[in-house]
């Protein structure tokens, strides 16, 4: 996936400092990427689980018979005299 970056600055602690670049150092990768990971998981959730939550509210609303059919609402806006207003018919 291509991400646009946005360059930041953190202040890290000591010890944090060292766990992540232990980490970075033993994983083959930097401590930005590290953070990012983290972020990611913690703020955007895991893709699969996001992907899971979307496909489960397809179709929710598809029983209920207390919402206007799509297509005749859609219609019902589009329904104006704009044309015969501007006198084309």
């Amino acid at each position: 996936m291509l991400y646009i970056m946005k360059r930041t600055q953190l202040y890290l602690d000591d010890d944090l400092w060292a766990a992540l670049h232990a980490k970075a150092i033993l994983g083959g990768t930097s401590i930005s990427e590290l953070v990012r990971i983290a972020a990611r998981d913690r703020y955007l959730g895991n893709l699969d689980e996001r992907r899971a939550a979307m496909m489960g509210i397809v179709g929710l609303w598809k029983e209920r018979d207390d919402i206007e059919d799509t297509e005749a609402y859609i219609r019902s806006l589009r329904d104006d005299d704009r044309l015969e207003r501007l006198g084309i018919e």
